[in-house]
């Protein structure tokens, strides 16, 4: 049967959400949960470029370490071979990433208003051969080339392109709908022709322009599935992204969990773990600024409250009556050490040793290396502008020296 996987892309097009920001340490944090949740695959940002060289360092080692259970981590390139070698050269004890994205537009719409001349069809086929073929020449397991807006290409040209790129050694194609505007009905009839068509995985990336992202996403996959192919789901924590967001993680998940009529169409290829669904939501919501509404599916403060006097009899009498799922599954509330109300220490940029082993014993953790884990939680602090949370806390304890590579020649 084919399995169903997601690929997260917050730490690429999410931090790049208009308005909001995401420290290197917040980024390290959310590949963290990625991790905790079972999710397949993380874009963990842009590996050529030299800001984001250190953190990359770290989320190598700290994947090496055991510190994100089975996620594997993929760098996003634009579809340039000079991109993709330098990308390449990042590395950790010798060894970089073994997965990426390589992105170039394929719309006679994009063609003829980014390019205007720079480059036709046949450029562009040109382009991301060299790119796939740079990509395996540096050691990638598995390279994805992402069709930027796909939902506006023509048929026979994404067809082409797709073709061209598995040729070169390419293992999935993402389908971009850039701007949108694509329908549920019309994505999955494009994605299972171009499935059957390439014999490959068609990845979604859907943008929730009409507010259909999730929507969108379910139904691309759908189709990978009529074709007899894998589906590949890109998502955002929370929906964030440009725009409008991107396809929201954890209603994609519950979607093919509970949707009607999904049930036997396929599988999750991978051990999906809700009971971290809560933490890392209102961890995001906290990390971007950005509270969670009232509404937000399966975590946001109404998700499971009744008033009104029909709902609430119900309720009370079967949640099931008014509930899609059960709330519990979705794991606890967290209960950081920062958001203690009356008398509290905290440890942070400008605490003392006392106070960190204050609170470090009242987490009761030990940390690997004391005196590094104590430079890191006022650097993390420092970077972050915000209260550490226990689940930061606790992977910055266990992980100080993996950790200490976001910060090069900053370490005491």
């Amino acid at each position: 049967m084919p399995q169903i996987h997601f690929l997260d892309v917050t730490n690429r097009d999410g931090v790049q959400t208009a308005r909001t920001g995401l420290s290197k340490f917040g980024k390290t944090m959310v590949n963290f949960y990625l991790g905790r949740l079972g999710v397949a695959q993380s874009e963990i940002g842009f590996p050529f470029l030299f800001h984001e060289a250190p953190y990359v360092r770290a989320q190598i080692a700290l994947a090496e370490a055991g510190a994100f259970g089975d996620l594997r981590l993929s760098g996003w390139c634009r579809g340039v071979a000079a991109d993709v070698e330098k990308a390449a050269g990042v590395r950790a004890a010798g060894t970089g990433l073994a997965h990426y994205n390589l992105s170039i537009s394929t719309s006679d719409y994009m063609i003829a208003n980014k390019f205007r001349g720079r480059l036709d069809r046949d450029a562009i086929i040109r382009e991301t051969v060299a790119a796939v073929r740079a990509a395996k020449a540096g050691g990638a397991r598995t390279v994805g080339v992402n069709a930027e807006d796909g939902s506006r290409t023509d048929e026979g040209f994404l067809t082409e392109f797709a073709l061209a790129a598995k040729e070169a050694g390419a293992d999935r194609v993402r389908y971009c709908d850039t701007i949108g505007g694509e329908t549920p009905e019309r994505i999955r009839e494009r994605f299972a022709k171009l499935a059957s068509a390439v014999a490959m995985p068609v990845e979604t990336h859907c943008h929730n322009d009409l507010g259909m992202a999730v929507a969108n996403s379910v139904s691309g996959a759908l189709g990978d599935l009529d074709a007899g192919q894998d589906a590949w789901i890109n998502t955002c924590v929370n929906g964030i992204g440009e725009r409008s967001g991107n396809a929201d993680l954890l209603s994609t998940i519950l979607a093919f969990r509970h949707g009607f009529g999904l049930e036997g169409r396929a599988e999750f290829g991978d051990p999906i773990d809700l009971a971290w669904a809560r933490r890392f939501a209102l961890w995001a919501g906290y990390a971007f600024g950005r509270p969670l509404p009232y509404n937000q599916v399966g975590v946001g403060r109404n998700a499971f409250a009744h008033e009104s006097g029909i709902h609430a009899d119900g309720a009370l009498k079967d949640h099931g009556n008014y509930e899609l799922y059960d709330e519990a599954t979705l794991g606890p509330f967290p209960g950081d050490w920062h958001a203690r109300p009356g008398r509290v220490v905290l440890t942070g940029e400008y605490g003392g040793k006392a106070g960190f082993r204050h609170v470090m014993d009242g987490l009761g953790v030990e940390p690997a290396d004391e005196d590094l884990a104590f430079q890191l939680v006022q650097l993390c602090n420092a970077q972050t502008g915000r209260p550490l949370t226990d689940d930061e806390l606790r992977l910055i304890a266990a992980h100080p020296r993996e950790l200490a590579l976001l910060f090069p020649g900053q370490i005491a």
